[in-house]
């Protein structure tokens, strides 16, 4: 068949909600914008432990302690679960750590930011994974099968996550004066970088329209966008905190929050690798996979052995 039928072909399997499979004829071009997202997520699940890892021994309580513990080896496990699905589309995990090492590859902007607080680790709970869970839910239904299998786990999770931190929230806004304080200073600082997690408006962005035409994404961004707004405009009256943006107002015609203008110019800043912590976090993950090269080495050398035993035997 010629490349024009396989595609057609292709897009009536999407159009008909039937699963793409790593064995199954694919365009180039789907194939390398799913390596491209998928690898991106799972860079950013990896990323994304270092900020919360840094509050671990200052944790305020031994069961808050051991419930960060339990959230960042989450987020380790996300990371697998994702290269292990970028892997079906024939490209090397070794490949992914390289490119995200040398910069060509990106992971969410919101991981450059710092962890000033304790009230951080509430704040990156409720809104962060707040975000992520708008973002990756309708992953669950994504075209490409082990992409949308292996989401299925993480969002399990990740709604833990994000009721983890809405609970750390409400016990300081529930506390003395100096811990709403704290708890307000934190929803103060990573609200406008969670509202920009989505991506840049439907107008801009590159890639958003092809996706979902494939069906990789389900949504738009701003769609997703407008659904966070108007879901973190009702809890924070929960906890007594505001958010912080004058323009956020009821609209009654539109049935949605009215929301102020984002600053692109922070947004892309970050994206391009000047925000306040993009150095400092790829060069922790640089280090860190050099100092483990000798566990991956052991453990290659321990599988050889057991191989050649296995073919003595």
């Amino acid at each position: 068949m010629s490349v024009q039928e396989l595609e057609k072909i292709f897009q009536d399997r999407i159009d008909s909600e039937i699963r793409i499979e790593p064995r199954d004829w694919m365009p180039d071009a789907y194939r390398k914008t799913l390596i491209r997202q998928i690898s991106q997520h799972a860079h950013s699940e990896i990323v994304g432990m270092l900020p919360e890892a840094n509050w671990i021994t200052r944790a305020p309580s031994l069961r808050r302690k051991a419930t960060l513990i339990a959230k960042v080896q989450d987020e380790a496990g996300h990371g697998l679960y994702l290269y292990s699905a970028a892997e079906t589309l024939n490209i090397s995990r070794e490949e992914m750590i390289a490119q995200l090492h040398s910069g060509k590859a990106k992971y969410s902007s919101i991981f450059n930011y710092p962890t000033l607080t304790w009230a951080d680790m509430g704040a990156i709970g409720w809104l962060v994974d707040g975000a992520a869970i708008m973002n990756q839910v309708p992953l669950c239904r994504a075209s490409y099968g082990p992409y949308a299998r292996a989401m299925v786990r993480i969002c399990k999770e990740e709604s833990f996550h994000q009721r983890q931190g809405f609970e750390i929230l409400l016990t300081l806004s529930r506390g003395s004066a100096d811990q709403r304080r704290m708890c307000q200073d934190a929803i103060n600082r990573w609200w406008w970088p969670s509202v920009m997690m989505f991506g840049p408006n439907d107008e801009s962005s590159p890639h958003s329209a092809q996706s979902m035409a494939w069906k990789i994404k389900r949504f738009s961004n701003d769609e997703l966008r407008q659904r966070f707004v108007d879901i973190c405009a009702e809890q924070v009256k929960l906890l007594g905190m505001t958010l912080p943006d004058p323009e956020l107002s009821w609209n009654e015609e539109k049935q949605h929050y009215d929301f102020g203008a984002i600053d692109w110019d922070e947004f892309w800043n970050v994206v391009n690798g000047n925000g306040p912590c993009n150095k400092e976090r790829l060069a922790a993950r640089v280090q860190a996979h050099e100092d483990g090269a000798w566990v991956r080495e052991a453990a290659l050398a321990y599988a050889g052995k057991k191989r050649q035993e296995k073919d003595a035997a």
